[in-house]
């Protein structure tokens, strides 16, 4: 007598089963793609567009600042440069069409932290001031119209 045992195949016991699953699902995937088609078309999964109606100031221009680091900080002083005018005119009124980019700009010496051309202001700090001024202005908005 042999003193070796036979082994089960692996394919057979392994790789068998796997292989018919991974030949059977990219079927049955195609026969629920056409039902999925049916109940949800397209269209449904787009994403809405912003209410128009938002006092929302867009993103900066790419021409603004060579670096994100830059567009970003601008963006969060032009910002706080509105909320602070809106909060100064007593007003709820969406004041962005009344700034531009260059307003940023122009105020960079007020917001600079630091001599470096690359890093002149903390991004995060201004964005936390930007915020917190918002804020503010939307609480007394809201108090005004519940008014």
């Amino acid at each position: 007598m042999s003193k070796f045992r036979r082994r089960p195949n692996f394919f057979a016991a392994v790789k068998g089963p796997i292989l018919a699953a991974s030949l059977a699902l990219p079927l049955t995937l195609l026969s629920a793609q056409s039902t999925f088609a049916e109940e949800k078309p397209f269209t449904s999964m787009t994403i809405a567009p912003d209410d128009p109606e938002a006092c929302r100031l867009p993103k900066p221009p790419a021409d603004l600042a060579e670096t994100a680091y830059l567009r970003n900080g601008y963006h969060a002083i032009l910002r706080i440069l509105i909320a602070e005018d809106t909060l100064a005119a007593q007003s709820c009124d969406c004041r962005i069409d009344q700034t531009s980019w260059d307003m940023a700009l122009n105020a960079l010496p007020r917001f600079r932290t630091s001599d470096s051309p690359r890093l002149p202001f903390k991004v995060l700090d201004l964005h936390a001031q930007a915020d917190a001024l918002e804020a503010e202005l939307a609480e007394i908005c809201a108090e005004t119209r519940a008014k």
